[in-house]
């Protein structure tokens, strides 16, 4: 008895090969879309890094920008009342000041914030509308820059009498006419709020703020 042994044919072979050709190939096909869209992925997300730093050294900008004028504005002073008195701290920074009317920056003596269920935005555009904001020119990355000072008091005037928060004030010694281990305690320098906001390239935003004792 002859047993007959039957061979797949070579066409059968050849589909077979197909079939596993097309499977390898849509597996690295979407293995590809995968990797790419893996590349885009972290492309963009180094491209936001970027945005976010360029936005933070902006704010830092703004930030001095303010601190400086500040600075120079608390150190203002005015010829004394006589001749031969000594010359007097000017005291601008009691009131709220406006670019408007002469001054460097726009300032507000006394601390406002935003309302229950108010976002900063929306603070920030009904401090645009007072006329409080100030706007630095774009910079070289697209970046504009603005800021809002607030003294942190209550009224206006002067600290002790305005509800101001200051630092902790330093005690002096003194030794005219007063016992050994007498002190004075000197005023606390006030506290000031700067509040940042950077209006990115790709339309981001986003809102620093920078507490400055002076």
């Amino acid at each position: 008895m002859r047993t007959l042994t039957m061979k797949p044919s070579s066409r059968h072979q050849r589909g077979l090969v197909l079939v596993l050709a097309l499977v390898v190939l849509a597996a690295m096909s979407l293995a590809a879309v995968g990797l790419m869209r893996g590349v885009l992925g972290s492309n963009r997300v180094a491209g936001n890094l970027a945005y976010q730093q360029a936005a933070v050294q902006a704010a830092d900008v703004g930030a001095e920008t303010a601190i400086a004028w500040l600075e120079q504005l608390t150190a203002e002073t005015v010829p004394g009342t006589t001749a031969d008195a000594p010359a007097m701290n000017a005291n601008r920074q009691y009131a709220n000041l406006e670019k408007a009317k002469g001054a460097t920056y726009n300032y507000v003596a006394t601390r406002s914030d935003p309302g229950p269920n108010q976002t900063w935005e929306g603070f920030w555009q009904v401090l645009a509308n007072a006329g409080q904001v100030n706007t630095l020119p774009v910079d070289a990355t697209g970046n504009q820059v603005s800021f809002v000072i607030h003294r942190l008091c209550a009224f206006p005037g002067e600290p002790k009498n305005a509800v101001c928060e200051t630092a902790p004030a330093q005690a002096t010694p003194t030794t005219s006419g007063m016992r050994d281990g007498d002190k004075v305690d000197a005023l606390g320098q006030t506290y000031y709020r700067i509040t940042v906001r950077v209006q990115g390239p790709r339309n981001a935003t986003s809102f620093i703020q920078v507490m400055a004792a002076i």
